[in-house]
């Protein structure tokens, strides 16, 4: 602890001893202050640089062994991660459309076993309408002829029952204009000659 000097007493009334005792006091306070910021003053100057250089040294140390490496690593775990990711990502895309294709072609194999089926199915159903029509023809034929063969016995038996009363319709047309009764051989000679 720095002593101060001694002051000496100031009478009143003597103004030329009180600037004496404030010029005293402000040389004694010059003495133990600086002169403004260390900073700008050059005698602190090479100590400020030597810590500078230090202190960036350590920094520099600091990032170039520790902070850059741990970034570079995250930087280079990063881009081989995203370059797997897509290669991940090219891979199940070249085997979707693997599958893709292979369910196109089973697809495709699917619709034309559809489409011979139902071209079975079709043929099958025509061959089986083409023998029922047939069937159903010849039943119909077949009735037809029965039918024919009733049809010409009817006209058969209603032709011998027409020769039969066509030939007493004449008699008795000829009866009736003539008076008399015409004989079987001139109603059969009668009917030859006129067909």
């Amino acid at each position: 602890m720095a002593t101060e000097p001694h002051a000496t007493p100031v009478i009143p009334g003597d103004h030329a001893g009180a600037v004496a005792q404030e010029s005293h006091e402000g040389t004694a306070a010059a003495g133990h202050e600086s002169s403004g910021l260390p900073q700008f003053d050059f005698q602190w100057w090479p100590g400020q640089i030597a810590w500078f250089l230090i202190v960036f040294a350590v920094v520099l140390a600091f990032m170039r062994f520790i902070v850059v490496p741990r970034v570079g690593g995250t930087i280079d775990l990063r881009e081989s991660q995203i370059a797997g990711d897509i290669a991940e990502a090219r891979r199940m895309k070249d085997e979707a459309d693997a599958q893709a294709q292979v369910a196109a072609g089973e697809a495709a194999q699917a619709r034309a076993a559809a489409q011979k089926v139902a071209a079975d199915a079709r043929s099958k159903a025509q061959a089986e309408i083409t023998a029922r029509l047939a069937a159903e023809d010849a039943k119909l034929a077949e009735a037809a002829a029965v039918a024919e063969a009733r049809i010409v016995k009817a006209r058969d038996a209603a032709m011998v029952n027409v020769t039969g009363i066509a030939n007493d319709t004449a008699q008795a047309i000829v009866a009736k204009l003539t008076g008399k009764t015409a004989s079987a051989a001139e109603l059969a000679s009668a009917q030859a000659a006129r067909g």
